[in-house]
């Protein structure tokens, strides 16, 4: 082999670690984004079923304070 043959075939064969390496750093930032996409996508419907269930626990305690006034307005009524 001359010399220059010989050098570009020690170069191709170090390429395929190279290439290797390269691939594995591009999965493991891509792992990251989709772990931190999926984080943020839980976070955000904890806070979305965290805001539903404060908005019913809201619209539950209205209207047992609207019964209750009823209740005791009647019940004022019927002792006149």
């Amino acid at each position: 082999m001359k010399m220059s043959q010989n050098r570009n075939h020690n170069q191709s064969d170090k390429n395929p670690n190279v290439v290797n390496k390269v691939s594995s750093g591009i999965q493991e930032g891509a792992d990251v984004v989709f772990d931190a996409a999926e984080n943020t996508l839980q976070a955000t419907e904890n806070i979305a079923m965290n805001a539903v269930e404060q908005t019913a626990n809201l619209v539950n305690k209205t209207v047992n304070s609207v019964t209750n006034n009823q209740d005791n307005q009647d019940n004022q009524n019927k002792n006149k």
